[in-house]
């Protein structure tokens, strides 16, 4: 299995199982696409852009990983409170991936806006984690 793909497995796992992001979204509000006609507030696993990171006696990969917190709620204290429980289940988290090694996971940035013409307000999070394989 990639690196990327054990490490989404383990992103969902922790923010799944963290009861304060659960009591912002629901127990079906975190997902890793963003449905046609949604119900919010929701959080996707948007995506995550993989490259090289290895030295010369040292394989590895360095993941940005994007987060999407939707709310339909008035204003963007609803998807603040969302991204603020996303940082504090992610920032540093020890998670565990098969067949890798998470050597750091650590939050990159949040920015906040207004959704297009839509109704939706939108916080997208940025991690970055590195990853290497198993001896």
């Amino acid at each position: 299995m990639s690196a990327a793909s054990t490490l989404q497995k383990a992103i969902f796992a922790r923010l799944s199982g963290d009861a304060a992001l659960v009591s912002l979204v629901g127990a079906a509000g975190i997902t890793d696409r963003r449905l046609a006609e949604p119900a919010t507030p929701l959080l996707v696993i948007a995506g995550i852009d993989s490259t090289d990171h290895s030295t010369a006696t040292e394989a590895g990969e360095d993941h940005v990983v994007t987060l999407e917190a939707w709310s339909e709620a008035a204003g963007h204290r609803q998807a603040q409170a969302i991204a603020a429980a996303v940082r504090a289940a992610l920032h540093d988290a020890p998670l565990v991936l098969a067949g890798h090694h998470l050597v750091l996971i650590f939050h990159l940035d949040t920015r906040l806006r207004r959704d297009g013409k839509s109704r939706f307000h939108r916080a997208e999070m940025r991690f970055r984690a590195v990853t290497e394989p198993d001896a």
